[in-house]
């Protein structure tokens, strides 16, 4: 087990979130002054690309209580024809408990995080077949596979992200980010195909609190593992990379610092991150990650290794050279987003706060389109969206989070059809 850093427990009250997407190349001053005056004209403007000064590191969580605003349109493109957009067809679980992690295992069957029981649930594979858009088969219901030990549900924290060993047929490890009393930590535990075996504490020392506790996994096409992590209400903790906090980790399936690393000795990938909720590969091998703003600002970031993503000192372009900035950006009532997914030429967003899903095109590590927005409000509060192994897509709603209007049979995982 490795550990970095102190592992402080910083509860903070009220809410406090932050996305961040970043521009793979920096804005000209005229073109900022140009969308600040389009920003200020009209609030409807679709993704404005803004100077934003520091702002303080208090604010809010994954979403506020306040109503986002309506007939703004604000950061939404035009959805298109009936035809060209995504439909939900079929729901494959239904009666979660706050779900976070999604995850599929060879069989394509999948497992399920549930944030605040600490119960990881299995779909088995022929639920999206069975099922149909109006419920969910019997085939469909997801069964436990095991409680994670030491969860330490509350806020933001609790069980979060999962993932798959890409060597699991040999090697059946399935990982899991969780928030315990003392810290955030990274685990693994071996899956006999009925039930999780004791979990083996690979990486612990990621700052906790009741907001900011990142938690998003992905193993990348080099066969290492990626974390987000967020500052733990301590906007310090991202600019210090000596903390875990506020961080892209990179690390070995061991759970060691991965060869290559841009900074000596540490897991550290990248740094200057209020809270990364979403990381996704495109067909490239390029690694992306959502990042909730404070009060202005949600982002989309291209991640470089080694590269400054400017928390706190930035939110959203800011046109700080000692920083990266957004691919994309959000007012936070329209996205504050979780899940992210690469399908079909364009990255997938969930939104929590925005109850919507978003599609933003990308080519050659670049924004191709306006982003467009997709089931706004028609499912509520959305988690996580992961590329199934057909190709489809699979999204968790997460009304019953305690920030959610749930309704019954919530929560649910969703299979969408794309165009």
């Amino acid at each position: 087990m490795a550990r970095w850093g102190a592992a402080p427990v910083a509860v903070q009250t009220g809410p406090m979130r932050r996305v961040r997407v970043l521009l793979a190349r920096p804005v000209t001053m005229g073109v900022a002054r140009a969308a600040i005056r389009a920003a200020i004209g009209t609030v409807a403007a679709a993704l404005v690309a803004g100077t934003v000064g520091c702002t303080p590191t208090s604010g809010r969580g994954e979403d506020d209580t306040r109503p986002a605003p309506t007939g703004t349109g604000s950061g939404s493109g035009s959805a298109g024809d009936a035809a060209d957009r995504p439909r939900v067809a079929a729901v494959v679980a239904t009666g979660l408990a706050a779900p976070w992690g999604l995850a599929f295992l060879p069989d394509r069957s999948a497992l399920v995080a549930e944030r605040d029981t600490g119960r990881v649930r299995r779909i088995p594979a022929g639920a999206a077949s069975a099922a149909g858009a109006a419920g969910t088969a019997e085939s469909g219901r997801p069964t436990e596979v095991g409680r994670v030990p030491g969860v330490q549900e509350g806020g933001e924290g609790g069980l979060l992200g999962l993932a798959v060993a890409p060597t699991f047929e040999e090697q059946p490890y399935v990982y899991a980010y969780l928030t315990t009393a003392k810290d955030n930590r990274i685990v693994r535990m071996r899956f006999d195909g009925g039930r999780l075996g004791a979990p083996e504490v690979l990486l612990a020392g990621i700052p906790a609190a009741g907001v900011h506790n990142g938690g998003r996994m992905v193993f990348g096409p080099d066969g290492m593992l990626y974390a987000g992590t967020g500052d733990a209400a301590d906007g310090d903790n991202a600019q210090n990379r000596r903390s875990l906090g506020g961080k892209i980790l990179r690390l070995t399936p061991d759970g060691k610092p991965a060869p290559g690393n841009p900074f000596d000795v540490s897991p550290v990938w990248s740094y200057g991150h209020r809270n990364v909720q979403g990381l996704a590969f495109d067909s490239g091998g390029r690694l992306w990650a959502s990042e909730f703003g404070q009060n202005t600002w949600d982002e989309l970031n291209l991640i470089r290794r080694g590269g400054n993503y400017g928390w706190p000192q930035a939110e959203g372009i800011s046109q700080d050279r000692r920083s990266l900035d957004p691919v994309a950006q959000w007012p936070t009532s329209d996205a504050s987003p979780s899940g992210l997914a690469y399908a079909d030429g364009a990255l997938w967003m969930a939104g929590l706060r925005g109850r919507r899903l978003w599609r933003i095109p990308v080519r050659d590590g670049h924004r191709t389109g306006e982003p467009q927005a997709y089931l706004s409000g028609s499912h509520g509060r959305l988690r996580t969206v992961a590329v199934a192994p057909d190709g489809s897509l699979w999204l968790s709603t997460s009304n019953t989070d305690g920030r959610g209007a749930p309704e019954p049979g919530d929560d649910r995982v969703l299979r969408l059809r794309l165009p």
